[in-house]
């Protein structure tokens, strides 16, 4: 059994993002790990984080984006599938550059893929989420926030990343245009779930970085003529609100994390007790229909989601 990370990015220096930190913790998982490379900004180090790793796994492939082309961030599902179609190992394990995953779990998940290799029903493997907000100390446990997602997939050339690369389905016929990576007719994969976490920061990053990011975001989804008029109503640093009102982290980072969260500045940023700032567009994990499912949710059905959006056939 071979097994392949991969995984994108573009400018990580300048979002702030633990690409290296990410690679790392999955690295101890593959025979391979590809990254599809963007054309990153002049003023951006991202080669040089990579190349501070002393892995021979590593494959690299330089990109270039369209962002203008494959708006609402398919462009992230295209250089998804750049370097999903470079693997070459019977699994491929997707890691975004932004999260991460645990080493208590490496057993669990390489017992996963012994066990499932060979289930041609089980075409993908589901790990549950923390999405830490803020600080390292807190995470989302809101309705609006997915709780689980795929990250492990079979070397099946029908799958392909869809819509913003949060997840995979797969499709018959596929020619890579924005409409196809945005598509409702592809069919969700049959998926087992692990009792394993991913680790994701994209949320924990200092204020003003937060921003900068959301820009960048903005521009990549809408276009830079629809993102000029959202600039406009960018706080110069972002309001994260009353980070008591989340839940509580007790557990451990992953051990790859450590130099990286040591580098935590910005609590004199963030608020700890207290009502938000009325100011501010309301977040969505804050508005009270999302707060009274949150807690019914949390309370009432022991984490169990009412509705929402599932990209996945849980197989029993």
């Amino acid at each position: 059994m071979k097994v392949s990370g991969f995984t994108f990015i573009k400018n990580a220096t300048k979002l702030y993002i633990p690409l290296r930190e990410s690679i790392l913790s999955v690295l101890p998982l593959v025979d391979e790990f590809v990254i599809a490379v963007g054309d990153n900004d002049e003023d951006d180090t991202t080669i040089d984080i990579i190349n501070s790793i002393d892995s021979n796994k590593i494959k690299l492939i330089n990109t270039t984006w369209d962002t203008k082309k494959y708006i609402k961030n398919t462009e992230f599902a295209r250089q998804t599938d750049i370097a999903k179609e470079a693997c070459t190992g019977d699994w491929l394990i997707y890691i975004q550059a932004d999260e991460a995953i645990h080493e208590e779990d490496y057993l669990t998940i390489k017992k996963a893929l012994q066990k499932y290799q060979k289930d041609e029903f089980v075409e993908g493997l589901l790990f549950k989420y923390r999405h830490f907000w803020g600080d390292y100390n807190h995470f989302h446990t809101s309705h609006n926030w997915y709780p689980k997602e795929i990250r492990i997939i079979k070397n099946n050339p029908k799958i392909h990343s869809w819509r913003d690369a949060q997840s995979f389905r797969k499709f018959e016929e596929f020619d890579y245009s924005p409409e196809d990576y945005n598509a409702e007719r592809g069919e969700k994969l049959n998926v087992k779930l692990m009792d394993a976490y991913i680790y994701h920061y994209g949320y924990v990053r200092p204020p003003e970085m937060m921003t900068y990011k959301s820009k960048v975001m903005h521009k990549n989804y809408h276009g830079s003529k629809k993102a000029e008029e959202i600039y406009a109503k960018e706080p110069e640093e972002f309001d994260y609100g009353p980070l008591q009102k989340l839940k509580k982290f007790d557990g451990t980072h992953p051990s790859v994390m450590e130099n990286w969260i040591a580098k935590f500045n910005w609590t004199n940023k963030l608020q700890y007790s207290g009502n938000r700032n009325p100011n501010r567009p309301i977040h969505k994990h804050e508005k009270l229909k999302t707060r009274v499912v949150t807690w019914i949710e949390q309370n009432l059905l022991g984490g169990r989601t009412i509705g929402g959006f599932k990209n996945y056939i849980l197989k029993k």
